[in-house]
């Protein structure tokens, strides 16, 4: 049984540009989720109060997802596109457990 399993990655300073050019392949797994229905949300986290900061950037992402133990869900983690690209700094992984709605 899978559990759902939140990814909380944390930008690095001035990683925009970075975060832009990794961000197709960074869609396409979540993409990869989504479409073996094991994607319960993603999206990031915009550095300003706005819903597209612009030169702003993102300050993170938070990815839940379900995934067969925290092993499976941390190694998927770490192969992230923006890991490799540099744009987290660093990256949590944790159970969640779905209340609502």
């Amino acid at each position: 049984m899978n559990l759902h399993y939140a990814i909380v990655g944390e930008d690095a300073p001035d990683s925009l540009s970075r975060r832009l050019a990794a961000r197709p392949a960074h869609l396409e797994r979540l993409q990869d989720l989504q479409n073996a229905g094991r994607l319960l949300l993603a999206g990031p986290f915009p550095a300003i109060d706005s819903p597209d900061p612009g030169p702003a950037g993102y300050s993170g992402s938070l990815i839940v997802a379900a995934f067969a133990s925290l092993a499976e869900a941390r190694a998927w983690a770490d192969a992230d596109p923006y890991v490799a690209a540099g744009v987290y700094a660093r990256v949590e992984v944790k159970p969640f457990r779905k209340v609502l709605p």
